[in-house]
């Protein structure tokens, strides 16, 4: 890895963390917001593959490590606050621990004034997790 001056142009917050975006790099769909500490920001940007910081768990982890949905790390952009990372991926299967693809698979109906699911799931989380997981 080349010179690591960039990393000091992200701003981590008290606790080390920097918001990151994960977006699908041909279709754009945003499909999960997870937070990365430094060492997660290396580790990804090293192995090509996306790293989190688990702020209930408190432990780095790999997208994929139980699922195998991993994502590919295609670029890395920060914003002009350098306060958020924005991270396009490739992603493989799904995004969500529910079992769908985007995170973001619930949208509002204010007229019924309820979430509506507007995703459709390409997996069944408790095959892959099992059922303690699942909701």
């Amino acid at each position: 890895m080349r010179s690591v001056r960039w990393i000091k142009e992200i701003r981590f917050d008290e606790k080390g963390l920097v918001p990151a975006l994960i977006q699908d790099a041909r279709s754009k769909e945003l499909l999960m917001v997870a937070y990365m500490n430094e060492e997660a920001v290396r580790k990804t940007l090293s192995t090509g593959k996306t790293h989190f910081y688990s702020r209930s768990r408190k432990r780095m982890w790999l997208k994929g490590e139980t699922s195998g949905h991993i994502q590919r790390v295609r670029k890395i952009f920060l914003d002009c606050d350098g306060d958020a990372l924005l991270v396009q991926v490739s992603q493989a299967g799904g995004a969500c621990h529910e079992g769908y693809r985007s995170c973001f698979f619930r949208r509002l109906n204010a007229r019924a004034g309820r979430w509506r699911t507007a995703g459709r799931k390409v997996f069944d989380p408790k095959k892959v997790y099992g059922p303690s997981e699942s909701r």
